[in-house]
């Protein structure tokens, strides 16, 4: 018989670790929202080491998303793409930034506890995002972890930036390399 559907799931946690009713106003504090997700996921043993979350306009979370890849066992249960699917659902809105008329809502940001793999980069392209915040960096993901972040264009910044998404890196780095260390450390899977 053919599966004729998805079912994926973030874990029960998720609703007590996250303060929907609040704003994350500053680019830090909704980074750090996304490295908090990444750390709750690998302590509960619920999916790698990765967070992430839209925000509307007005600072306010619209969705959040862990990696699930090995727990639903579906190779693209990547934060991004789970918070991008959820997002998308609650909105009912294809491209984020965009309303049924065309009209543009925003802006939409993204903000992750690491870079965007090859997937999930191309997933921020087409999901209607004005911004991306990144903590962590591939390189980090790379040299702390076993996971292989897969082949981006060589000026990916430049290349979003010319669509119209903004880059912002770099931020609370150091505690993103934290998760990552930790995760590393525990031997976990490659998710």
């Amino acid at each position: 018989m053919l599966y004729a559907q998805v079912h994926l799931t973030l874990p029960a946690w998720v609703h007590d670790a996250v303060d929907t009713s609040r704003a994350y106003p500053t680019d830090a504090d909704k980074v750090a929202l996304a490295i908090v997700l990444s750390k709750h996921n690998i302590e509960a043993n619920t999916g790698g080491p990765f967070g992430a979350a839209v925000f509307g306009p007005d600072d306010r979370i619209i969705a959040i998303g862990v990696n699930r890849v090995v727990p639903m066992a579906c190779s693209v249960a990547h934060a991004e793409m789970m918070a991008y699917m959820l997002a998308q659902g609650r909105t009912q809105r294809l491209r984020l930034n965009r309303d049924a008329e065309d009209n543009v809502i925003g802006p939409i940001t993204l903000a992750t506890s690491s870079q965007p793999c090859c997937q999930c980069y191309g997933a921020t392209v087409w999901a209607g995002i004005d911004r991306l915040l990144i903590g962590a960096r591939a390189e980090d993901v790379e040299s702390l972890t076993e996971f292989d972040e897969g082949p981006l264009p060589a000026d990916w910044v430049g290349a979003l930036n010319e669509r119209g998404i903004e880059v912002v890196r770099d931020l609370e780095r150091d505690a993103a390399r934290a998760v990552l260390r930790a995760y590393g450390e525990l031997g976990g899977q490659r998710y």
